[in-house]
């Protein structure tokens, strides 16, 4: 009896002592105060499109690819899955596979492109899958956006790297853009970067780590449905699981998990503390950043990621802004142009492109760099 007492003891002491470890060495600063509703709210009122609704029945597709596969498999599964997402699109531009030195992507051209005007496009796919290929519905609207060349990094995923990997994949390939186009080396006349959710991450990460080394800062930065806090604190986490259809059913489980035993989780992936700005840009300085505009749904797990990480940033005296969109799914501007929402997004990012130009001075008239407006 004495035995069994003393071994719950150890058992729970263990537990207080993981705890007590994970809150005060592993977690981030409490962020509440930044809960604040902020930004462009778009489609508040309305129901959600038909073709909205069409975006979401497609999801169970994933589902369905994951059916009867051994957990092993999944990251394969769902790689392949992202690079065959739309087989049958007909994209104006061209894409060139790139492997030069430390950087590895592909060049995206629309038709009449300046290669001395470059984004560094990030995809997403939780740091596990996703490509250039899976995301160039969203890098030759760039290339159209922008009237430029588009990179699109092909940085190493997890389980094979650590995400250090990943970030040192994306520094390289921004030092890289300063001096190389697609035609060789020229020095670049305008720069952007952006990236979608885990891509997101890692632009909010970049812009941050290019101002402490001096490099010459990007011209804005854009971030779709960006993860900001891998400490996994956003109250929206845990209440938008069943609103998120995208989200919700892959990583719904989570939610349901200890918070200090994800900060252990991640710690023991990442082999990096899960509040260092590096993976949490949140935590950060987030002082003198370039113009960034920050789109996420209201509906989605990652909408206080979204909205803390810009309300820190307006509070630091940085020029970012936040659009939040109700109903849309996940980087609901991955299924643009059947998606009217998706479009919309997307010629709300022209306009900020457009101004921010037309901030620095920009005499440029091209029409290509014309916001369209819907």
């Amino acid at each position: 009896m004495i035995e069994a007492a003393l071994a719950v003891l150890a058992v729970l002491g263990v537990w207080a002592a993981g705890w007590a470890l994970a809150r005060f060495r592993l977690q981030g600063l409490d962020l509440s105060s930044f809960d604040l509703v902020t930004g462009e709210h778009f489609n508040s009122g309305a129901s959600p499109s038909d073709e909205h609704r069409a975006v979401v029945a497609s999801l169970k597709g994933l589902r369905e690819a994951l059916r009867g596969v051994p957990v092993w498999r999944h990251i394969a599964v769902l790689r392949r899955y992202m690079d065959e997402l739309f087989p049958h699109d007909r994209l104006n531009a061209s894409f060139t596979p790139i492997e030069a030195a430390d950087v590895r992507g592909e060049w995206v051209l629309a038709p009449g492109a300046d290669p001395r005007r470059r984004t560094l496009y990030i995809h997403g796919g939780a740091f596990s899958m996703g490509s250039p290929r899976s995301h160039r519905r969203l890098t030759s609207r760039f290339a159209e956006i922008t009237g430029g060349a588009v990179f699109a990094v092909d940085y190493r995923l997890l389980p094979e790297h650590r995400r250090l990997a990943g970030i040192d994949d994306c520094r390289a390939a921004y030092r890289w853009l300063l001096e190389h186009g697609p035609q060789g080396s020229a020095p670049a006349q305008r720069i952007w970067v952006a990236g979608d959710s885990a891509g997101g991450n890692l632009t909010l990460s970049l812009i941050a780590w290019v101002r402490d080394t001096g490099l010459r800062a990007p011209d804005a930065a854009v971030a779709f449905s960006p993860l900001t806090d891998a400490t996994l604190a956003s109250p929206s986490l845990r209440s938008h699981v069943r609103t998120d259809p995208m989200l919700g059913p892959l990583f719904g489980r989570l939610a349901r998990v200890p918070q200090h035993l994800l900060l252990w989780l991640g710690w023991w992936q990442n082999r990096i503390r899960p509040a260092d700005p590096r993976i949490s840009p949140v935590f950060g300085d987030l002082s003198r950043l370039p113009p960034t505009l920050v789109q996420a749904s209201a509906a989605e797990m990652l909408h206080d990621d979204a909205r803390r990480y810009v309300n820190r940033a307006r509070a630091a005296g940085s020029p970012v802004q936040l659009q939040t969109w109700a109903h849309m799914v996940h980087v609901w501007q991955l299924f643009h142009p059947e998606l009217p929402e998706g479009a919309r997004a997307l010629d709300e990012v022209q306009r900020f492109i457009a101004n921010t130009e037309q901030a620095m001075g920009s005499r440029n008239t091209d029409p290509r760099r014309t916001p369209e407006i819907r």
